[in-house]
């Protein structure tokens, strides 16, 4: 019932920013955790970063101190704030959803259709 839908992603070189967006329809009234994922070809799907309910942030090693996940200005919108970006960060980046519970995040089991990153050197 509830889809997810990424924007934001495009070009930049190394250094860049980007901001990607994860907007929710079809939004569901339970507490929910929102993560952001991304993958590149022949490479296992990566956890970037998410947020439970509560405001409780988790981010990769690998992007630490350079992303920034948050609710986004409109309503029912997880925004990914990408700094400092590195080629290495070259990938298909989804937002996910999963039900929150007992100060857990349980499966993330609704997916976005992804949007492509690129960065140059």
């Amino acid at each position: 019932q509830v889809q997810l839908v990424e924007s934001g992603g495009g070009s930049v070189q190394a250094g860049g920013s980007l901001r990607l967006s994860c907007t929710a329809s079809g939004y569901t009234t339970s507490r929910s955790c929102v993560g952001w994922f991304r993958q590149t070809p022949g490479k296992e799907r990566e956890g970037v970063a998410t947020l439970d309910e509560d405001g409780t942030t988790t981010y990769a090693d690998s992007v630490k101190g350079r992303f920034t996940i948050s609710k986004g200005s409109a309503a029912y919108t997880v925004d990914l704030q990408m700094n400092s970006l590195k080629p290495e960060d070259t990938a298909v980046y989804y937002c996910a959803a999963a039900s929150f519970v007992a100060d857990r995040c349980l499966q993330f089991n609704i997916w976005g259709q992804g949007t492509q990153v690129t960065v140059s050197s």
